[in-house]
């Protein structure tokens, strides 16, 4: 089908209407929405990182002892053997040397430090990883609170890049695999909309489910949602692109051809111009 030039000015997609406007838009003109958006959602995460992970990885680093490294896959301790380090809501740290379950923590993800290996505690189960044989890794205060002074804000920069280069990949082959549902709906919906334009609404379409996936994670940090909720969002942010796609081309322009024919009144049938006349009567 072909495309027109004239239409609605792109810069929204929440609406139906909003996400057909980007089929009729300069590819850079979706680039540069989802950019924004994609920083949006990118903020909210680093955010989290931060108030719910790294502020209790930097307090875990405050109650080490002054002395101790993991050498040889072994960590040398000298502290309590069960020592809860840190915790809140999101993420828990602690040493357990035999894993005997006495400083497990309630949050939804605990990382738990015992003499040979560390495990990995969290809604789907446990993840235990040996200590690596030819590293020597500092486990202590001195040496960990400088370096994670000096990294933690790296990490969270690189945290927010990575958020947004996934996203804008995600959503480049996301709309190639989509384009083509929304091309077959506009086409059996005589919709003026050309495969590259199903690309472009395709891609738009999938900004609003970011938008309620960056939502949920700022409730779940503020702790109005829990791990379950957040889950269930997640899932809810993928139904949402299917969504705009299946119906964001019926807020497409008809085609050409097609509105030319329904604005036609001779379509189905001509009218009669005829007027009926009063009966004579007949002659005596």
């Amino acid at each position: 089908m072909g495309r027109i030039d004239s239409g609605p000015f792109a810069w929204q997609p929440f609406t139906l209407r909003g996400v057909a406007a980007f089929a009729r838009a300069s590819c850079a003109r979706l680039l540069l929405v989802q950019f924004v958006a994609a920083v949006f959602a990118a903020t909210i995460v680093v955010w989290f990182v931060q108030s719910g992970w790294f502020s209790t990885i930097s307090e875990a680093i405050e109650q080490l002892p002054s002395t101790g490294e993991i050498r040889s896959g072994k960590l040398s301790w000298t502290g309590d053997p069960t020592l809860a380090l840190a915790e809140n809501r999101f993420f828990a740290c602690s040493v357990d040397l035999r894993h005997e379950g006495s400083a497990r923590s309630p949050a939804d993800v605990q990382v738990e430090f015992g003499e040979d290996d560390f495990k990995i505690f969290s809604l789907f189960g446990a993840w235990r990883e040996a200590y690596p044989r030819g590293w020597v890794i500092e486990f202590n205060r001195t040496g960990l609170k400088p370096w994670w002074g000096a990294w933690s804000p790296a990490l969270l920069a690189i945290t927010g890049i990575a958020v947004i280069t996934g996203l804008m990949l995600s959503w480049s082959v996301l709309a190639t695999l989509y384009c083509w549902m929304a091309w077959l709906v506009g086409f059996f919906a005589n919709r003026d909309l050309s495969l590259s334009g199903s690309w472009r609404l395709a891609g738009a379409g999938l900004i609003p489910g970011a938008m309620v996936m960056g939502l949920a994670i700022w409730l779940y940090g503020l702790g109005a949602l829990d791990l379950v909720q957040l889950l269930a969002a997640t899932a809810f942010h993928m139904a949402i692109g299917w969504f705009y796609t299946l119906f964001g081309p019926l807020g497409a322009p008809l085609h050409p051809a097609v509105a030319k024919l329904e604005g036609n009144p001779f379509v189905h049938g001509e009218p009669s111009t005829s007027k009926s006349e009063p009966a004579q009567p007949e002659p005596k």
